[in-house]
């Protein structure tokens, strides 16, 4: 699938999450709150990059909350492996589990990428930023770990 875009409708997202759950983009949408979901791609648990953008997050978490963000983080690992990262870095959103990769995919966020001058296949570290009516609102592609939610941050009027 291709990268998303604003304006594009958001593909549901129903995976499983570090504390046992089942995490459904629809469900929290329905809601009928207004909130926003803020869905973060990473590559691998327990990496310094990934920690580094996770506990990011997890540092903004109480703005983007008041703002009224949700945060989500997605990757292929396992349940057991994402508990034990959202237990060390005392991540309070949900880390969610995409063995098979095939939401990764659904969003773009899976695909060919340059690492360390070769052409590989993985996670591409994007955000997607959906509204309240399952609309894309905002959407990266290949951002860094280090800075990505000060920019997100401003991008959506966050106040710092």
């Amino acid at each position: 699938m291709s990268q998303l875009q604003p304006g594009d409708r958001a593909p549901d997202l129903v995976l499983p999450a570090a504390d046992g759950s089942t995490v459904s983009l629809a469900d929290l949408l329905a809601r009928g709150d207004g909130r926003s979901v803020v869905v973060y791609f990473y590559p691998a648990a327990m990496t310094p990059g990934c920690t580094t953008q996770a506990c990011d997050f997890r540092d903004n978490l109480a703005s983007l909350g008041a703002a009224g963000y949700d945060v989500l983080g997605v990757s292929p690992d396992p349940v057991e492996r994402l508990r034990a990262f959202a237990g060390r870095d005392a991540v309070p959103y949900p880390l969610l589990s995409d063995p098979d990769r095939s939401t990764m995919t659904a969003w773009g966020a899976w695909g060919e990428k340059k690492l360390y001058g070769k052409t590989v296949t993985g996670v591409l570290r994007s955000t997607v930023v959906v509204g309240p009516d399952g609309v894309v609102t905002w959407a990266r592609y290949g951002v860094k770990a280090t800075g990505h939610v000060a920019m997100l941050r401003r991008q959506l009027g966050v106040d710092a």
